[in-house]
């Protein structure tokens, strides 16, 4: 079977998968957005559904305090004796902590926090009982991967945090996941920074704080310097599947041109893992991961697709949609009129950092159409709904219905940095349709009112919501918002959204 990468497209980052029977799940970083850490279900490692989030409750995730890329780093997802155990990191509020769940849709548990530095937890647990947590630190030995002894259930440190690996020289030794296979301790880490360097390294030991050895063929992953569609790749974690073969999942990014900028997110990838005769893995072909890959022997187990059209006519929203930040109460609701998403703005905005009134989704494809049917009258200058393109607070084009001198508009507005440019056309009572039209290198932005044409308004360039142009480590989100500058406001009504793949 042949399969594409990504498997996951969009912004679904630092990959986490465990095997449970015939099962694969897989966890992804979510830092601002909320909930939290989406959990997908496998039968045969191309195919994935999403099933649920496991950060869902404020408790678990607070995120006032989160500003962009802040939030959550790097889960890990391992599967011991009947649970199911999620670890990850709050770098705005609380540090590192686990949740367990006996299904893996949930309910998690509470937070249970770990008394070590860092970011990117991991587990390993051991045949004798115990349980090893790294974590990727700059602690009092230095830069490395530190690790100690912890109490399960309690989440108590058992030995002190001690540093077992510094990797082979590349920046940022991060993203530890340890592994005990045939009697040997495996070491693989992340090194170079999430960037066109990233790679993966190995090491192995006969005890599990060392001293490890490192591959030497290392990196064992790496799409570095290549002529390819793929870049970034890193961050890895190994699953063994039921024939007995190993495969990998890791991030990575596609540039959408050159040169090289990419605004999709850091995506999740597949390849399989070859075994040396010495004993030592090689991820992907010679190290590197393609396009089109040949798959597992399992089973292909496609779920059924999804709508393009969602109706807001369920009692709750889809997994696919997630808010900025924790949502503010009252903000946006579905019961008020079945039928209808309504927002009601607030006098928080897309540019202040915080929660504004905003439903989005990830832009999972280069090319695709979205598209919203809005119901709007602006009672007060400055209140404003519609559709955002959003990368972070600094860096988004909006199309909204506004109230400019008492009159109703539509702007097209271009958030660049320090940069801000508005497009403004007059707008008759009644609903409009919104459109944003998704290309490589574009954005175009429509509206059409009543049975005439669609209008377009303008447009905005991709590269300038890239990673490498607004920094930080999500991709680009759609979403519906609302704001007001007072809180007695109109609310807004979407009907439906649609997301359309379309064919490059």
């Amino acid at each position: 079977m042949k399969y594409t990468n990504p498997v996951i497209p969009g912004f679904y980052p630092d990959p986490s998968i465990c095997r449970v029977d015939e099962d694969y799940y897989l966890v992804t970083s979510t830092f601002e957005y909320f909930p939290g850490v989406p959990i997908f279900h496998s039968k045969d490692l191309v195919n994935w559904r999403q099933i649920g989030h496991v950060l869902t409750t404020a408790e678990q995730l607070p995120l006032a305090n989160a500003g962009s890329s802040g939030g959550i780093f790097a889960p890990t997802l391992r599967y011991h004796d009947g649970w199911f155990y999620m670890t990850t990191t709050n770098v705005s509020g609380g540090g590192n902590f686990y949740v367990r769940s006996a299904l893996p849709e949930g309910p998690w548990s509470a937070p249970i926090f770990v008394d070590q530095g860092g970011i990117d937890p991991s587990f390993l647990f051991d045949e004798d009982g115990r349980v090893y947590f790294q974590t990727a630190c700059n602690g009092d030995e230095g830069e490395g991967i530190y690790q100690c002894e912890i109490d399960i259930t309690t989440g108590a440190r058992l030995t002190n945090s001690q540093l077992i690996w510094t990797g082979t020289g590349g920046a940022a030794p991060e993203a530890p996941h340890m592994y005990k296979i045939n009697g040997l301790y495996y070491l693989m880490i992340a090194e170079g920074g999430t960037e066109y360097g990233h790679m993966e390294t190995i090491a192995r030991s006969t005890e599990p704080y060392g001293p490890f050895d490192p591959c030497p063929h290392n990196p064992i992953l790496s799409n570095r310097s290549m002529k390819s569609s793929i870049h970034a790749t890193g961050h890895a974690d190994l699953v063994q599947i039921q024939d007995g073969s190993w495969w990998a999942v890791s991030l990575g990014i596609r540039p959408a041109g050159y040169p090289m900028r990419h605004h999709l997110g850091r995506e999740t990838f597949l390849a399989p893992v070859t075994w040396t005769d010495t004993g030592w893995p090689m991820i992907g072909v010679d190290g590197h991961i393609e396009q089109e890959m040949t798959g597992p022997l399992l089973t292909v187990h496609p779920w059924p697709p999804q709508a393009t059209r969602d109706h807001f006519d369920e009692p709750s929203l889809g997994m696919n949609w997630i808010f900025l930040r924790n949502p503010a109460p009252d903000s946006w609701t579905l019961t008020e009129n079945p039928g209808q998403l309504i927002l009601r703005g607030n006098p928080v905005s897309l540019d202040d950092g915080q929660n504004p009134a905003f439903v989005g989704r990830r832009l999972s494809h280069f090319l695709c159409n979205m598209t919203t049917k809005l119901r709007y009258e602006p009672n007060a200058s400055g209140e404003e709904a519609g559709l955002t393109v959003f990368m972070n607070d600094k860096y988004h084009y909006d199309l909204a219905v506004t109230q400019i001198d008492d009159q109703k508009k539509i702007v097209l507005r271009r958030t660049v940095g320090s940069l801000r440019t508005e497009q403004v056309l007059n707008c008759d009572k009644g609903s409009v349709v919104l459109q944003i039209k998704a290309e490589r290198n574009h954005f175009t932005f429509f509206y059409q009112q009543g049975s005439s044409a669609a209008i377009e308004v303008g447009s905005g360039e991709t590269h300038l919501l890239s990673t490498e142009v607004a920094s930080g480590f999500t991709g680009v989100m759609i979403a519906m918002y609302a704001y007001a500058p007072s809180k007695e406001c109109t609310p807004a009504s979407f009907d439906w959204f649609d997301y359309e793949p379309l064919q490059e």
